[in-house]
């Protein structure tokens, strides 16, 4: 492999893993607006928000928890963020579901709100005041993934991970390995068949980005499958 088509690995691998597939929104941000007005005595939300008994909350897709410059956070966020919580759909609806189950000794009183398409709708509301991936690939995911039409005989190619490493090694000079994302997205532990089915629709153009649609076009199936099967081995 000539180091051209290693170093474009690099730029495939780099835009794909923070991108959506064909995906469904998250919920209907409009009722999730009136839903905020119960996370409004302590947060705020929107151009002019600042802190007050809690962080305000514009860029908290992708945040790590604890982290917003100059409010006081407990010690339990502190702790939470240290150890590597981040705030995402999957993250967010845990928390909002039950706070104290997934930060233990968080100070905030709120107990949680048990209805799933509820929080559905407030994350899809708080999601409007982040980067939005619309236009920025590498942003965090706005929706969840649906069905698509890759062919199922793609989807059962077994790649192999030891080709996979090969082909991803000028990956881990810019990518770590320990899933750390500072400044560059993690690119590890990816379920198999997500890898596949993004890369997938970068190859034929179902998903159009002029990047990763030249990148992706360049590998082969076998080559996609074993790229997602080494991704899928890091922890």
């Amino acid at each position: 492999m000539t180091l051209l088509a290693r170093f474009s690995l690099v730029a495939v691998v780099a835009c794909l893993a923070q991108v959506a597939t064909a995906a469904e929104e998250i919920g209907d941000a409009e009722r999730g607006e009136a839903l905020f007005r119960q996370c409004q005595s302590c947060h705020q939300i929107g151009p002019d928000a600042t802190n007050r008994v809690g962080p305000h909350l514009n860029g908290v897709f992708g945040r790590t928890a604890g982290s917003v410059e100059g409010f006081r956070y407990s010690k339990a966020f502190e702790r939470a963020g240290s150890k590597g919580l981040e705030w995402h759909i999957d993250t967010l609806g845990s928390f909002l579901e039950n706070p104290k189950a997934i930060v233990p000794g968080t100070r905030m009183s709120y107990r949680g709100m048990a209805d799933a398409q509820d929080r559905a709708d407030l994350i899809a509301y708080m999601r409007d005041f982040s980067a939005s991936p619309a236009n920025i690939p590498e942003s965090d995911p706005t929706a969840r993934a649906v069905s698509h039409d890759l062919d199922p005989a793609i989807l059962e190619i077994q790649g192999d991970p030891a080709y996979g490493e090969y082909l991803a090694s000028e990956c881990q000079t810019c990518h770590r390995v320990d899933g750390q994302d500072s400044g560059i997205p993690s690119i590890i532990a990816w379920p198999e068949d997500d890898f596949v089915i993004a890369m997938h629709a970068y190859k034929t153009k179902a998903r159009e980005h002029p990047v990763m649609n030249m990148m992706a076009g360049r590998l082969s199936n076998e080559e996609i499958a074993a790229l997602a099967a080494y991704f899928a081995t890091l922890e």
